[in-house]
């Protein structure tokens, strides 16, 4: 007989916050049914698989990281945004250690949710860049630049890179700034 009030939101919610605790390689399903009490086996009644429950939780995950990209960005335009955006996507790689390396899983076409969670957290970013003129195939190059810069930045800060002595903040605002300049004078393509 299943848990009672244990569902797949239920259980790719606490999959979330064990991944927080332990990491995101950690996260096993052993683990997790050891978490929420139920045998291992009760844990396909809910998700398919190690795979199935990876992908959810970066339909979540990736869900959670769009709103808050979407909540800094608005009402804001050019570096203003930038930093904003910046600022959130920081803040949720720390807050969530975790769960964040699941955001950067691509979406499953087949999950319609994930899909629409990866479409608002590109959105975000889109809006960000249409205050610098920046559309079509020029967005997408500068969407992945931006993308490559904060990714590359936090995933270096979380595993302990920076050893030089100088603030860490000043550096990412630095990146930022630089951001902002870059995608102020981006060459345009035809295309």
């Amino acid at each position: 007989m299943p848990r009672v009030g244990l569902n797949q939101q239920t259980v790719v919610r606490e999959a979330a916050r064990l991944a927080d605790e332990v990491g995101y390689p950690q996260l096993t399903l052993a683990a997790l049914a050891a978490r929420l009490g139920v045998a291992l086996p009760s844990l396909y009644k809910h998700v398919r698989g190690a795979d199935a429950l990876a992908q959810k939780l970066s339909a979540l995950v990736t869900a959670e990281l769009a709103t808050e990209l979407t909540t800094a960005a608005a009402g804001r335009a050019g570096v203003d945004a930038l930093r904003a955006t910046a600022a959130a996507y920081r803040s949720y790689a720390r807050r969530h250690p975790g769960r964040y390396p699941a955001t950067q899983q691509v979406p499953d076409p087949s999950d319609p949710e994930h899909v629409a969670a990866g479409e608002r957290a590109v959105g975000a970013v889109y809006a960000v860049l249409r205050g610098y003129g920046l559309t079509g195939d020029d967005a997408v190059d500068a969407a992945r630049a931006l993308r490559s810069a904060l990714h590359g930045f936090v995933a270096l800060e979380s595993a302990g890179g920076f050893g030089l002595p100088r603030e860490v903040d000043r550096s990412y605002d630095q990146l930022v700034d630089a951001l902002d300049i870059a995608f102020a004078a981006w060459p345009r393509r035809a295309g």
